[in-house]
């Protein structure tokens, strides 16, 4: 996942004095994401020396990429974390990554409980234009930061269509998602347990606009929950957006534990 092509170095008099290295799905053509960012205090102004190592590789990138800066919560409060993440964070800034989102992390165990099934929704397997469709609905008043820019950018169905092909690439077992329907047998949204290189996670789920604010939110991630609990899993991983408010409280409901936040940083979604 991590490539000489796609790792970058500052030199000062022939001493390395800086470094960026860049991450990527295996297979993958260009990288997704800036992992890892560091120069040497001595230089005296890193914010610049990082800023060009990031426009170095990003001129050779022609698909959109993200820097993700991980800190504990209160990292503002902390002198030495804040001062650390500032300059980082100005160098991507200044490099093009302009677009600006902290997320929550949280992550579940078995002490946790697993939660039961309430019985209001019924969650089946279904085909991948069933699920297709039912990621557009969802996609319509997302309070995600990520979904509402490419809609912006791109409208729902290209939105849709990369968000979809995106867990079907992952490491995560198609056979897991599902659709949620009411007893009445209409659409309420999805689960997709998905997975990473090193651990499983929530993924994707989501409830249509006409059922939210019914607490169905809460069957669909127990579903999750569920699904990975019964596979005999000891950690699942979940994030969402500082701003995803009602996802947040979803979370904490579910017996999942902040542990800490990314602030992701990335370039403009590509028309």
């Amino acid at each position: 996942m991590y490539r000489p092509e796609w790792t970058w170095i500052a030199e000062h008099d022939g001493q390395v004095v800086g470094r960026a290295l860049w991450w990527g799905p295996k297979g993958s053509l260009y990288p997704a994401a800036l992992d890892c960012l560091d120069v040497d205090p001595a230089v005296g102004d890193r914010a610049a020396v990082a800023a060009a190592l990031i426009r170095a590789a990003l001129a050779g990138f022609p698909e959109p990429v993200q820097y993700q800066i991980k800190v504990t919560g209160g990292w503002r409060d902390d002198p030495a974390t804040s001062a650390a993440v500032e300059w980082r964070r100005a160098a991507a800034l200044a490099a093009g990554l302009t677009r600006e989102v902290e997320r929550l992390q949280f992550e579940w165990a078995p002490a946790d409980g697993v939660p039961p099934a309430a019985g209001r929704l019924r969650f089946t397997e279904a085909s991948d234009e069933e699920f297709l469709a039912v990621f557009r609905r969802i996609a319509e008043g997302s309070l995600d930061a990520q979904t509402r820019a490419n809609l912006a950018a791109k409208g729902v169905d290209a939105t849709a269509r990369e968000e979809m092909d995106f867990y079907l690439r992952a490491p995560g077992k198609r056979e897991w998602w599902r659709i949620a329907y009411t007893r009445e047998g209409e659409v309420a949204g999805m689960a997709i347990p998905s997975a990473t290189q090193y651990n499983v996670n929530v993924g994707y789920l989501g409830v249509v606009p006409e059922f939210r604010g019914r607490g169905y939110v809460d069957e669909v991630l127990a579903e999750i929950t569920r699904l990975h609990a019964t596979n005999g899993e000891s950690r699942i991983t979940a994030t969402t957006d500082m701003g995803n408010a009602p996802m947040a409280a979803a979370f904490g409901r579910a017996g999942y534990r902040n542990t800490g936040i990314r602030i992701n940083l990335s370039n403009d979604v590509q028309p």
